[in-house]
C-alpha cells in the first residue's frame, strides 16, 4: 500500500501587510474574513469570463483559511527594477484593468460582503490595489494579478487613478518609491489612458489620484494593523505628501 503523501510545508509569503499569506506547493493560503466568500465568487466569475490571469479560487482549508492557486512567478518589491517600467508592462496593465472592469460591469452578487469600501457610482468591481507589487511576472512578462481582498464596487477612474499613480508613476521626486530612471510622464500617462480606453482628462485623473491618496493615507493610519507596523505608517505619510504634491500641480 502506498504511503499517504505528506502535506507540503508552508512558508510565509512577502507582502500580506493586512492579511497573513503563506504558500504550500501550488496553493496559497490567506486568513479568511466575512468578505472571503464574496471574493471567491468574484474570482470564479472573472475566470469564467476568460480572465486567466486571475488566481483560481479553491475554497477553504480545514482550519478555515482561504485557498487559491499559486501563480508561479516574481512579484516586484520596492525599489522596483527598471524593467517593471517597460512600456509593454504599462500597456498590458492598462488593458487588463479594462478587462476586469468590462467583465464586472453587469456583475451582481446579492449576498456580497465587501472588505473594501463600495463607492458611487457602482460602475464596475474595482480591484482597489492594482499596482506592480500585486502583479506577477515571469521572464519580465506580466502573467497575473493577486491580492483581491479589497475589491469592491466603484467607478472605473478610481481604479485607473491608483494604477497611474503606481505605474506611470505620479509620485513626488522625494518619495523613496519613485523611480531613479528618466521617464516621460506625459507620454506614459497618454499611453496608459489609451491602453485602458479612457476618455478622462489628465487633470481629472490627477484630481482622482489626490482624493484616492488622501483617503488611503487616512485608512492606513487608522487601520489596526498599521498602529504596530512602522512600514505602513511610513506608507501613509508618503500617500499624504504625494497627495499634497499632486494637488499643487492642479493649482
Amino acid at each position: 500500500m502506498a504511503k499517504p503523501e505528506k502535506p507540503k510545508p508552508e512558508k510565509p509569503l512577502e507582502g500580506g501587510n493586512m492579511t497573513p499569506v503563506s504558500r504550500a506547493g501550488d496553493q496559497v493560503f490567506r486568513e479568511a474574513g466575512p468578505w472571503t466568500p464574496t471574493i471567491q465568487r468574484l474570482l470564479a466569475h472573472l475566470r469564467d469570463q476568460g480572465l486567466a490571469w486571475v488566481p483560481e479560487p479553491q475554497g477553504w482549508t480545514k482550519d478555515g483559511r482561504e485557498a487559491l492557486a499559486y501563480l508561479k512567478g516574481k512579484v516586484p518589491t520596492y525599489p522596483l527594477a527598471t524593467w517593471v517600467y517597460d512600456e509593454a508592462v504599462l500597456v498590458q496593465a492598462g488593458r487588463w484593468l479594462r478587462e476586469l472592469h468590462d467583465a464586472t460591469a453587469d456583475y451582481t452578487d446579492p449576498e456580497a460582503t465587501w472588505r473594501g469600501i463600495p463607492r458611487q457610482p457602482h460602475e464596475v468591481i474595482c480591484h482597489n490595489d492594482f499596482a506592480p507589487y500585486n502583479m506577477v511576472f515571469r521572464d519580465h512578462e506580466l502573467i497575473g494579478v493577486i491580492d483581491w481582498d479589497f475589491a469592491a464596487p466603484g467607478p472605473r477612474l478610481w481604479d485607473l487613478a491608483y494604477l497611474a499613480y503606481r505605474i506611470a508613476p505620479l509620485m513626488r521626486p522625494e518619495n523613496p518609491d519613485a523611480p531613479t530612471i528618466s521617464i516621460d510622464l506625459g507620454a506614459r500617462l497618454t499611453m496608459l489612458l489609451d491602453a485602458y480606453g479612457s476618455t478622462a482628462s489628465v487633470p481629472e485623473l490627477l484630481s482622482t489620484i489626490v482624493a484616492r491618496l488622501e483617503e488611503l493615507a487616512s485608512f492606513t493610519r487608522t487601520h489596526g494593523t498599521a498602529r504596530k507596523n512602522d512600514k505602513l505608517l511610513a506608507d501613509a505619510e508618503n500617500y499624504r505628501q504625494d497627495a499634497a504634491y499632486l494637488a499643487g500641480l492642479l493649482r
